[in-house]
């Protein structure tokens, strides 16, 4: 029970990756509140992590509004007294090359990726600096630090998340919170389970262990930040990629 009564807020936790660290810390001790722009969905997630035991709260949250992210955090602060965990999950992608890309569909992607951890870092840190401690963890990906042809702005996103993570760290490491990234690589969702095999194996050609990682991998990275055992790391990048990138 590395995270025993310490309190989460995850982004876009209704499924996928979030929905798997919701469920990975609540295993873990830690009370959570599940916040998505899918109500309904948070809802659900919100059911089966207090059926482990711990408490749980449903939020809708656009993290790219800001008057949004302010009355979600007022909300955690008032059912859970304290905020010690914020993870930065939320995430779109909008694909598409770079000269037939969409200026609606950049703005989307970032608007979403990045300013979205940004407005949920900077009420996480109001409360955080008060109580002299906080992890913040932000999803970022491989193609932060590879690239990815069609994926301008979803690479640009994640890899202004890893300036946002390190800047945090460095501001505000005198106030006892710690900011960290994980960077996955390919990851078995329901979108690369409706793949061709054909393509499938194409892609693990590009992964040195031959295999697709799953949510519950990074969820292990992302509890193991959250953790009094990642105390004295800050303003770093887990890699949790199967060596695709080193």
């Amino acid at each position: 029970m590395r995270l025993e009564g310490k309190n989460a807020l995850i982004t876009g936790a209704a499924q996928g990756i979030g929905k798997a660290v919701a469920l990975g810390m609540a295993k873990e001790g830690a009370n959570v509140a599940i916040a998505d722009v899918n109500i309904e969905s948070a809802r659900t997630a919100s059911q089966e992590v207090n059926a482990l035991g711990v408490k749980s709260i449903a939020l809708k949250l656009d993290v790219s509004n800001q008057e949004n992210v302010i009355d979600a955090f007022k909300t955690v602060t008032s059912e859970f007294s304290s905020l010690d965990i914020l993870i930065n999950n939320a995430g779109i992608t909008r694909d598409g090359i770079l000269l037939r890309m969409k200026e609606e569909d950049w703005d989307a992607v970032l608007n979403i990726n990045l300013k979205g951890s940004f407005l949920c870092s900077k009420e996480a840190i109001k409360v955080m600096s008060k109580q002299r401690f906080g992890k913040i963890i932000s999803i970022s990906s491989v193609v932060a630090f590879m690239g990815n042809p069609g994926q301008a702005n979803y690479s640009s996103s994640k890899a202004g998340l890893i300036g946002l993570t390190k800047t945090i760290a460095k501001e505000y490491a005198s106030r006892g919170i710690r900011a960290n990234a994980v960077a996955p690589g390919f990851i078995q969702t329901a979108m690369t389970d409706a793949l061709s095999d054909e393509v499938k194996n194409e892609m693990k050609k590009a992964i040195p262990l031959s295999q697709f990682g799953t949510p519950e991998d990074v969820t292990n990275a992302v509890i193991f930040l959250a953790s009094k055992e990642a105390d004295y790391i800050t303003g770093q990048v887990i890699h949790v990629n199967g060596g695709m990138y080193m």
